[in-house]
């Protein structure tokens, strides 16, 4: 198990990683589901504006932007956890451990996301998304948390 500010350092940045990839998921399969690369990460603006948050589809300050900035706290929080948690895991530098690490991580984040959190502090973007694009929002993050632990592994 990692110190607390190795795994901090470590988890601001695989987090981060994690967090662009899957906000670019949310864009691609928001355009693709809605006609609008902004309304997934809009609606996790429900936080403070409650569920009609979900209904806003242009970028603005109020939610696209608070919304990034949810999602991306998100991101950095699961990742100093990864990092914490799973460091001798990653220290080996192995792709398929890695991988399967960060896998059983992002499950452990969306079982929390979906079973565990109050309806007000989920994601949000399962109000604008299928199922389907869930999974491959999901998916992108765990590869940069992936991508993140290799790449801090590797310099």
């Amino acid at each position: 198990m990692k110190a607390f500010p190795l795994a901090l350092r470590h988890g601001a940045l695989s987090g981060s990683l994690a967090s662009i990839l899957s906000a670019a998921a949310l864009a691609a399969c928001g355009k693709r589901e809605t006609g609008s690369m902004f309304a997934a990460v809009n609606a996790v603006s429900h936080w403070l504006w409650g569920d009609r948050a979900a209904a806003h589809d242009e970028p603005s300050l109020r939610h696209t932007a608070l919304g990034y900035a949810i999602h991306h706290g998100s991101g950095i929080f699961w990742g100093v956890l990864f990092e914490r948690y799973v460091s001798r895991i990653l220290d080996r530098q192995q792709v398929a451990p890695t991988l399967a690490a960060a896998a059983g991580a992002t499950a452990v984040a969306c079982f929390v996301d979906y079973k565990l959190t109050p309806h007000r502090l989920q994601p949000g973007y399962e109000m604008r998304l299928s199922r389907p694009a869930l999974l491959v929002v999901y998916g992108a993050f765990g590869v940069g948390l992936a991508a993140g632990a290799w790449w801090l592994r590797r310099r």
